[in-house]
């Protein structure tokens, strides 16, 4: 009782103000009509009850609600789980595709007044993203007026990544070092958690002495000591002095791992630049004010590529770290919300048919005095309670489904490892469940029952329509998924079987990278590879190996086509704009991945000699250079060089994008000479054998440990590294190919329970065909044409949706139209399919009806 009374209360001083407003104005009209005070002090006295009960009977109503609403689940087990299920399937995926999406798109970044920044440079056909040459990145940080701040980082070589780093006393591990401007952080608006960041003096030194360690690493490998900072760590054999840790929440702006920041030094050949806007400047005020710098720039970078091919790039920093997911997680998002609907109208079919089995009770209550607000109410609380206890099985499945996204996605992916079910999360799925809860009970509470129910059979002709229309929405919808996620399917089929030029079955990749510090000069370089191709030769089983300073189709040198002079003749061909790829490599690169050999010749030993200067054509780079002619035994040179260069051989085209999709470049080939002027920092060993790759591993480490034990190495079959170009598409096509399974079992559920119904419905009128001669085949057709009619109309009204739909995926497919008629006919068929099956069991339950208990049926 005291509970009771304290909710009373409590209830009646929130809404003090429209209680007493409400009964203030029904008193002034009673005092208009009262001539007798004893009337007047009856009506304060009724006044003063009415204030006390208004929200005690609000309250008890909407208990009265839910205990009832409980009630009658119970009694319909089947439907209340079928509903929970369905609703529980539909916010459960949606909430576990916005807690990835939600990170990517909408969640703020971990920088101080992040929409400022920006990324900045030069964009080119070869790298989607923009980038600075050293040079370049310096004159525009002390030339440029558009920033308060500029800054940038590289790595080691010039890669995206660190290079190979060790930490003193522990087993050597490969560890991802950025080089950063000593501007990096204060431009981002970070503070390390501990110690100092760097200063220009730091910069200004050979190698890198100081660093700041991840806060990852600082746990993992400090195990969180407080005094690591002074602590000395060996950096590529060099020294070098912890002078703070970063913060937990500090991520790099590309998103790439990141151990270790080191300062960046000046001989970067190449950059990532950043800025942070200056207040009041737009990203399109920027560029007019760096169209100066980026003229001068042209003058370099345009000889390469073409003038018309570079162009100034600046773009926010979230612009630049979703640029190739965003259309992936718009596209994910709206299917996964499209499966929202579809489990909602199928709930909404649910309880549209309990509500017509329920017409009677419902005409009843109103009959003895039930408003139609407190039906609506009723309803409505019963669809919120299943939403609810959907959401919360929905919660269960989403963490689940978030597990598994982290499992099966491929690298790449921003802030994946990232997505949990935190407050902001939980908050959607909670907006989800109340809106899922009022979207499909906001249909039956609609077409609730007048008392002519009591004085007719049925009146669910018009329920039984919107029931129709619903599943044909469903269909609908199913067809616009499904049509997408079989244009996926096709895309990752065909980017599966793109040729590759090579055979890349039974091959063995081992990935190194010389320190800086422990190598720093082209000879030391040249000697480990030396000894390393020696130590290799002479093990059993690794006879047919190569090395190469890249591995195809990522990495290899570039030089401008422009830059190539044939002999006799003053023109290359019809366009001179573009770059080329060339790679270092030994004589048995060509047989260990299987490169065809077109014409002429493949590389000897006797190629590797100084004196010797030959190259190997691909059959692209050979059509650029010598359109008209057979380029074996042609001569070339490379710009400033004076000698010239002679072709020996042709091969076939191998692919060096690592976009599956993109076009290949014209590519040449180099032998490894046995001298320094291959060597390189960079270098990988390609092993072609039947041996057990185990066994191959083992081998290669002992082989690399004995030369250089510090060095870490990463040796990967072929077949697993190549994999992951289809990675990403992979990844899309999966789930969205589950997201329309979902939404086409879901749709084949509702078709299912409506037929049903109809039969229920019409089981008199089966009995009086079947008792006039009707045989059970002619009922089956009846209920088989009825399913193939609201069938066919989502079929129809889905393929005019997915004409316009599917135009969303085009920058996701390949080699397949978005509006591929082959695919809609697929995704017809198998729409027709799911209605046949559906209808197959209440269509043979009703051809087994007994006429004589049918016309007995109420």
């Amino acid at each position: 009782m005291f509970i009771s009374e304290w909710i009373r209360r409590v209830w009646y001083l929130l809404h003090r103000e429209r209680i007493e407003r409400d009964l203030q104005r029904e008193m002034e009209g009673h005092r208009a009509m009262m001539d007798d005070p004893r009337d007047f002090g009856n009506a304060l006295r009724l006044r003063e009850e009415s204030r006390e009960t208004w929200g005690w009977n609000w309250l008890d109503h909407l208990g009265q609600d839910v205990r009832y609403a409980v009630r009658g689940f119970r009694r319909a087990p089947g439907f209340t789980i079928a509903a929970i299920l369905a609703a529980a399937l539909g916010i459960g995926a949606s909430t576990a595709v916005f807690s990835v999406v939600d990170r990517i798109l909408f969640r703020g970044l971990p920088y101080s007044e992040a929409d400022r920044l920006v990324s900045v440079g030069l964009q080119t056909p070869m790298d989607a993203n923009e980038f600075l040459p050293g040079e370049d990145y310096r004159k525009w940080k002390s030339g440029q007026t558009a920033f308060e701040s500029m800054t940038a980082f590289a790595a080691i070589a010039g890669a995206s990544a660190g290079g190979n780093c060790d930490l003193a006393d522990k087993t050597p591990v490969r560890l991802n070092c950025a080089f950063v401007d000593s501007t990096f952080l204060s431009t981002f608006g970070v503070h390390p958690a501990m110690g100092r960041d760097f200063t220009e003096s730091d910069v200004e030194v050979k190698f890198p002495n100081v660093v700041l360690l991840s806060y990852s690493l600082w746990k993992t490998h400090f195990s969180g000591a407080a005094d690591v900072v002074g602590k000395t760590i060996s950096l590529d054999g060099q020294p070098a002095t912890v002078i703070g840790v970063l913060p937990l929440s500090f991520e790099m702006p590309t998103l790439g791992p990141a151990d270790l920041l080191v300062p960046l030094t000046s001989k970067s050949a190449f950059v990532r630049a950043f800025a942070r806007l200056r207040a009041g400047v737009s990203i399109p005020q920027a560029e007019q004010m760096f169209a100066p710098l980026f003229e001068d720039a042209l003058k370099f970078t345009g000889s390469i590529f073409g003038r018309d091919k570079v162009r100034l790039q600046i773009r926010s920093v979230r612009d630049r770290q979703v640029q190739d997911v965003r259309t992936a997680s718009y596209i994910l998002l709206t299917a996964v919300f499209l499966v929202l609907i579809i489990a909602c109208t199928n709930v909404a079919n649910l309880m549209l048919a309990r509500a017509s089995a329920r017409e009677r009770e419902f005409a009843v209550r109103g009959a003895l005095g039930a408003g139609r607000s407190r039906l609506i109410r009723q309803t409505l609380t019963e669809s919120l309670l299943l939403s609810t206890a959907g959401g919360g099985a929905g919660l269960v499945l989403a963490y689940s489904a978030l597990r598994v996204f982290v499992l099966i996605a491929p690298e790449g992916i921003p802030r994946l490892a990232q997505a949990t079910l935190d407050g902001q999360v939980l908050l959607f799925a909670l907006t989800a469940s109340i809106s899922s809860g009022i979207l499909f009970g906001i249909a039956p509470a609609l077409h609730l029952p007048t008392g002519d129910v009591l004085r007719a059979r049925t009146s669910g002709v018009s329920l039984g329509r919107f029931r129709n229309v619903l599943v044909a929405g469903q269909i609908a919808l199913s067809v616009v998924l499904l049509s997408g996620g079989v244009l996926l399917l096709r895309t990752l089929w065909n980017l599966e079987r793109v040729p590759l030029g090579m055979e890349p079955e039974s091959v063995i990749a081992v990935f190194l990278r010389l320190g800086q510090a422990q190598y720093p000069h082209q000879e030391q370089q040249f000697a480990f590879y030396e000894d390393l191709e020696n130590r290799i030769q002479a093990t059993p089983g690794l006879e047919k190996f190569a090395i190469v300073d890249s591995v195809p189709p990522g990495g290899g040198g570039d030089m401008a086509l422009a830059g190539f002079h044939i002999e006799g003749s003053s023109d290359i061909s019809a366009d001179k704009s573009g770059h080329v790829r060339f790679r270092h490599v030994t004589p048995g690169y060509f047989s260990v991945l299987g490169v065809p050999l077109l014409r002429g010749r493949v590389f000897t030993d006797l190629d590797r000699e100084p004196k010797a200067h030959v190259v190997i054509l691909s059959e692209t780079m050979a059509h650029k250079l010598f359109p008209r002619e057979d380029p074996v035994g042609r001569h070339f040179r490379f710009d400033d060089d004076k000698q010239e260069t002679t072709v020996v051989g042709i091969v076939a085209d191998v692919k060096n994008n690592p976009s599956l999709a993109g076009a290949d470049d014209p590519e040449e080939y180099l032998p490894r000479a046995h001298d320094k002027s291959s060597a390189g920092s960079l270098g990988s060993v390609l092993i072609r054998t039947t041996m057990d790759a185990k066994s191959i591993e083992t081998a290669l480490r002992k082989i690399v440990d004995d030369i250089d034990p510090t060095l870490p190495v990463t040796i990967q079959p072929m077949p697993q590294y190549l994999a992951k170009l289809t990675d990403r598409p992979r990844f899309t096509a999966a789930l969205l190919g589950a997201f329309a399974v979902t939404a086409v079992l879901l749709a084949g559920v509702g078709l299912s329970g409506i037929l049903s119904f109809f039969v229920i419905q019409r089981t008199q009128e089966i009995g009086v065909r079947m008792a006039l001669g009707a045989t059970a085949q002619s009922v089956v057709r009846l209920i088989v044409l009825y399913a193939l009619r609201w069938t066919l109309t989502g079929v129809f009204v889905g393929i005019a949706l997915s004409l316009f739909a599917t135009q969303a995926l085009r920058s996701l497919l390949y080699h397949v139209p978005e509006r591929d008629p082959w695919t809609l006919i697929v995704t017809g068929a198998t729409l027709l399919s799911v209605a046949l099956i559906a209808a197959w069991v209440p269509s043979r339950r009703a051809s087994r009806i007994d006429p004589v208990i049918a016309l007995r049926h109420d």
